[in-house]
């Protein structure tokens, strides 16, 4: 196992990293000659390979962690340059607007959070004590692989949403514009609520307070509400694209059939009452809480 860098460190590491993975997913996307979908996941592939390598030698899937909200605003300004409009179109800088709102959030809210290289997400840790495999194989399929599998479905909607369609902007666009930047905004405020909590929590408490007092996890119904956005400004821009709501899809799937189990089974484990917050508080949607 190599030595950990401290937090300083890591960051100079992880940067680094990035940087060769946005260079390798930029080249890719100028050089492979295809339909723009299949050229987009050949740049994510590119990008992700990159992060695999630094992964294996860090012996740290966290190392792939900041990539889910790093190289979608590359690839939605790539996609922008394929378009044939003179300059920007409203359209263009509202999808631009979500998307770029929506990465500095996250990514922020990843770095804020980040111990460092001396720490692996929870969740990596237990799939490589779970799967008899060599880890690579975790880092590959699981860690690294599945998720940019997902992200390249949802980021299907960025091309009819900034390359195709007319440059008006209609009632459906506002409409995205709109559930993007709620969506956003929902994120943001479960994240600050949740390290308000952390900071004064005592081992055992449960997050039983503002958003999530309505939801057991705000931040990820934020996130499903991210890519829905996409996909309506994709809709707004050429309608006959409407099966690109795959992306969408795919993320409510993914939260609901892996993030969320997941983490309600940890939670159950480690806090006595969660089960009892978890029977009356609805996973998603914050409906009326069960008494």
């Amino acid at each position: 196992m190599p030595p950990r860098p401290d937090r300083a460190g890591s960051f100079r590491y992880i940067t680094v990293v990035y940087l060769i993975a946005i260079a390798a997913a930029w080249l890719t996307w100028l050089h492979v000659d295809a339909h723009p979908h299949w050229t987009l996941l050949a740049g994510l592939a590119a990008a992700t390979a990159v992060t695999f390598v630094a992964a294996v030698h860090a012996d740290n899937g966290s190392v792939f962690d900041a990539w889910w909200s790093v190289l979608p605003p590359f690839a939605a300004l790539w996609l922008t340059g394929l378009s044939e409009s003179e300059g920007l179109t409203p359209r263009q800088v509202a999808v631009q607007a979500v998307v770029w709102f929506w990465a500095a959030r996250l990514t922020a809210n990843w770095a804020v959070g980040w111990p460092g290289l001396q720490h692996e997400d929870w969740r990596y840790v237990d799939l490589k004590q779970r799967w008899p495999v060599p880890r690579w194989v975790v880092y590959l399929v699981a860690v690294e692989g599945v998720p940019t599998f997902f992200v390249w479905l949802g980021c299907l909607s960025l091309y009819p949403a900034l390359a195709l369609g007319d440059a008006g902007f209609g009632a459906l666009d506002w409409l995205a514009l709109g559930v993007g930047l709620l969506a956003v905004a929902l994120e943001l405020a479960a994240d600050e609520q949740m390290r308000a909590f952390a900071a004064t929590k005592q081992p055992g408490d449960v997050m039983d307070r503002g958003l999530w007092r309505l939801s057991r996890h705000p931040n990820y119904l934020g996130e499903i509400g991210f890519w829905v956005s996409l996909w309506l400004f994709a809709v707004a821009a050429a309608p006959s694209v409407w099966w690109v709501v795959a992306g969408p899809l795919a993320m409510i799937a993914l939260f609901l059939g892996a993030s969320i189990p997941m983490l309600d089974e940890r939670s159950a484990a480690r806090r006595p009452g969660y089960a009892d917050y978890a029977g009356r508080t609805p996973a998603l949607l914050p409906w009326p809480r069960r008494s």
